[in-house]
């Protein structure tokens, strides 16, 4: 095995070892893209909703009668979102009211509708 002859298996592993290196920089090249694309790609806001409002129960304030979230009676909207150990409340999206509702009861938006989100709010 002097230094100057070639064995018939180094020719094959040079050969795969090459291989494995193109693989692996076509790898890399393909990975900027794929992030660079990635970051074009916008996301829906989750709370964005643009159909119309739907007919709506509104019972009464829910704090108090001047209140502008209100609770909300049985409807083919609601239906899906009443729950007989929970009120449901409706405030205007973005509205004071809707972020006091917030910060006292900590609960999170159930639904949302293009004027109203929808709290459910389980009885104490």
């Amino acid at each position: 095995m002097a230094s100057g002859v070639a064995l018939p298996w180094n020719g094959l592993s040079r050969m795969a070892t090459t291989i494995r290196l193109k693989q692996l920089l076509a790898s890399f090249a393909v990975l900027p893209a794929t992030l660079f694309l990635t970051g074009c790609i916008e996301t829906p806001v989750e709370v964005a909703v643009s159909e119309p409002d739907p007919d709506l129960v509104f019972v009464r304030g829910y704090r108090s009668p001047s209140d502008e979230c209100q609770l909300v009676g049985e409807s083919a909207f609601t239906v899906d979102f009443l729950d007989d150990a929970a009120d449901l409340v409706a405030c205007p999206t973005g509205s004071s009211a809707m972020r006091t509702l917030l910060a006292e009861t900590e609960s999170r938006i159930v639904t949302q509708t293009y004027s109203f989100s929808f709290f459910s709010l389980p009885y104490r």
